[in-house]
């Protein structure tokens, strides 16, 4: 799924929209350390209060909420595994049995508690609906398209979320007239910050891809690598800060320690084509993120003004770097939105493509950077004067 599919499902999340047709909700209460189930109820999402299902949307965006990469990943099953989570969640769309569903979503239960132990209740909350998607946009002219011919689609989203015990509070009674202490103590489901979720099947060009599915880490750059190879049987994966990190070792073996700055500059300007041609190309059905192997990498180098590189040099530093020779690294992991430079006098923020206009020089014995800008600066209300030096 790209960030134009994630968005277009996340928004369809609203009360009474019958483009997504939330069917039931079935909600699973763990108790903590153990891993014990307390209490289970799977009733239609309509029979819940109004002010409950706003709370539940609210609850399963979060889970379609974040950077790419970074807080959601497109995961892939693995082949040939017993009771995979897969099957078990496809036979879940399948059944019309309630009692088979509910069986289903246990079994997924089960095996997020078969090894992960929590310091406090838990609550899953399984929803299966429906998600209908126009075949084409709506013409203005002719007024054909739209909601005319639609995709339906089945699916199942989950979210893990924790209890909190209620605070003791100081509470004013208005009947009579006093103060008193706050007594509750019913456990709050904190629906605001999942600790983890998916949705299944992922989305992909308006299509239903059963192979794979959207998964949502409770932290940015931290998936929960048990979690997706134990409970949902997926492979592993790549964050964008592992990418970078590897695009960075791999420039430094290339190009030593020490790099003008313009070359660097040259180098994300390369890449920020890539990123723009495939977003400007996103929503055609042939548009696939744009992947960096090392021949790829070489060609950047060589057109950024990279001194002496060559396929040999650019195989060995990205082997070095890579673990699996067959990695790619994605592109849109890779470009920064903005490139810092830190030092004692100020902090800068540039854009990758304006780096080209700082110059790391040495003036009367003293290292300076020397900024290139067209406009006046300003300086607590005051233009200041222009040196020639």
């Amino acid at each position: 799924m790209n960030k134009t599919d994630i968005a277009n499902i996340r928004k369809q999340f609203k009360l009474d929209n019958y483009r997504l047709i939330i069917r039931e909700i079935f909600n699973v209460y763990v108790k903590k350390e153990s891993g014990e189930i307390y209490h289970q109820i799977s009733q239609p999402f309509q029979m819940l209060e109004h002010e409950a299902q706003e709370l539940f949307i609210t609850n399963f965006k979060k889970v379609l909420t974040g950077q790419l990469d970074a807080k959601l990943f497109e995961l892939k099953f693995q082949r040939d595994v017993e009771d995979s989570t897969q099957t078990i969640l496809f036979e879940g769309l399948q059944t019309d049995s309630p009692d088979e569903w509910q069986e289903n979503m246990l079994k997924v239960v089960e095996k997020m508690f078969a090894h992960a132990v929590y310091e406090f209740d838990t609550v899953v909350t399984f929803i299966r609906g429906e998600y209908k998607i126009a075949t084409k946009k709506r013409n203005a002219e002719s007024e054909e398209g739209g909601d005319d011919e639609v995709y339906s689609s089945e699916f199942i989203l989950c979210s893990l979320n924790r209890t909190d015990q209620p605070k003791k509070a100081l509470l004013f009674d208005y009947i009579e007239k006093e103060f008193k202490s706050n007594h509750a103590v019913d456990p709050i489901i904190n629906l605001t910050s999942p600790l983890t979720g998916f949705l299944f099947p992922a989305f992909n060009e308006n299509s239903a891809d059963v192979n794979h599915i959207l998964y949502c880490s409770g932290k940015m750059n931290q998936p929960d690598e048990s979690f997706i190879e134990e409970v949902l049987n997926c492979e592993e994966i790549i964050t964008a800060v592992e990418d970078k990190d590897s695009f960075e070792q791999i420039l430094k073996i290339v190009m030593g320690d020490e790099v003008d700055s313009k070359v660097i500059s040259n180098v994300y300007e390369e890449i920020d084509k890539i990123v723009q041609d495939y977003e400007e190309n996103e929503e055609s059905e042939e548009s696939e993120p744009p992947m960096l192997d090392s021949r790829e990498i070489e060609r950047i180098l060589e057109v950024s003004g990279v001194e002496d590189v060559d396929t040999a040099k650019v195989e060995h530093a990205f082997k070095s770097v890579v673990d699996d020779e067959n990695h790619e690294i994605k592109a849109t992991n890779i470009l920064p939105k903005s490139i810092k430079i830190n030092t004692k006098v100020a902090d800068l923020s540039v854009s990758p493509k304006e780096l080209k206009n700082i110059q790391y020089i040495t003036y009367n014995g003293k290292r300076c950077l020397l900024i290139e800008i067209d406009e006046d600066v300003v300086v607590e209300g005051f233009k200041l004067e222009t040196r020639t030096l």
